[in-house]
């Protein structure tokens, strides 16, 4: 039995607002702040298709894992499934994505960063 059901995943940022657009764009879905009624800069949730949120968190002093780090933890990342990684890899860069690891071009997936750094993997497993 259970003893607790995931809520949210919630990312650090600096800019909830921004990065929330990020994951809206490559996800699809809607971006509202914390209570939906546009005040709140400090949190911001985004409704998925399919009923899954992410949430996005503003931290000032945050720092963004490097990839790769054996030094450092990455913390977490996402895994985006894809249909096409060329189609997706060109739409995330478009919205300020950067490519982390994405020269192995015989693989099923490709590491990037969002613009606040956060590590995210494009999968066409």
């Amino acid at each position: 039995m259970a003893l607790a059901e995931l809520g949210v995943v919630v990312l650090d940022c600096p800019d909830p607002r921004a990065l929330a657009e990020f994951y809206a764009e490559v996800l699809g879905g809607t971006v509202e702040p914390d209570g939906g009624d546009g005040g709140d800069t400090d949190w911001v949730d985004l409704k998925v298709p399919g009923g899954r949120s992410l949430a996005f968190q503003a931290a000032p002093g945050h720092v963004p894992p490097r990839w790769p780090a054996p030094e450092g933890s990455q913390q977490f990342h996402l895994d985006l499934t894809v249909d096409d990684l060329d189609a997706a890899e060109k739409g995330v860069l478009a919205l300020g994505a950067r490519p982390l690891d994405t020269e192995d071009r015989s693989r099923g997936w490709r590491v990037y960063a969002d613009p606040a750094g956060h590590p995210f993997c494009l999968c066409a497993c």
